[in-house]
């Protein structure tokens, strides 16, 4: 695939997900678009490698971000994101995936350790306009063989969409 060792496909990382395990090796999942890496993102991945031992990031496609953005995203096109992701030292592998949700890719891999953002809650009761409530299908999924949910909480109001208002009104002028 990529000469990046740290880039692989949905299978090697099941092998490496079953392999750290049978090690006794915490393995920390999370997943998201990751459009324009901000010092947000770069927080968040750093608490979520805090977890465990292995930080394996699943990588939305740019089919599945337009799915749930809209045409006009992601900025930065998948295996650019991915380089980027992987450059990072806190991330150990990352992968792209193409389905419109991550469900499948968790009924497959069942990490033990899943991770959010703090812009969301775990249960539906604590939800607001402004934190709303995960995926609830994804939650059963994780719940259904033991994992755990982590909310990662990190002091950043920075976002992609913020990135993108701010250098529109500073370039609509020119």
């Amino acid at each position: 695939m990529e000469s990046n060792k740290k880039i692989k496909t949905k299978e090697e990382i099941k092998e490496i997900m079953e392999y750290a395990e049978r090690q006794g090796k915490k393995v920390v999942f999370t997943n998201g678009g990751f459009d324009l890496l901000h010092v947000g993102y770069v927080k968040y991945l750093q608490k979520a490698k805090e977890l465990g031992g292995i930080l394996i990031v699943a990588l939305n496609s740019d089919s599945s971000i337009k799915a749930y953005k809209d045409e006009k995203r992601p900025i930065i096109p998948e295996k650019e994101r991915a380089e980027v992701l992987s450059a990072l030292e806190c991330v150990d592998y990352t992968f792209i995936f193409y389905n419109p949700t991550i469900e499948n890719i968790l009924k497959e891999l069942k990490p033990k350790i899943y991770c959010k953002g703090g812009d969301y809650v775990i249960d539906p009761k604590d939800a607001t306009e402004e934190k709303p409530a995960i995926n609830q299908n994804e939650r059963k999924i994780i719940e259904s063989y033991g994992g755990k949910i982590n909310i990662i909480n990190i002091n950043s109001d920075a976002s992609a969409s913020k990135i993108i208002k701010k250098i529109v009104n500073l370039f609509k002028e020119q």
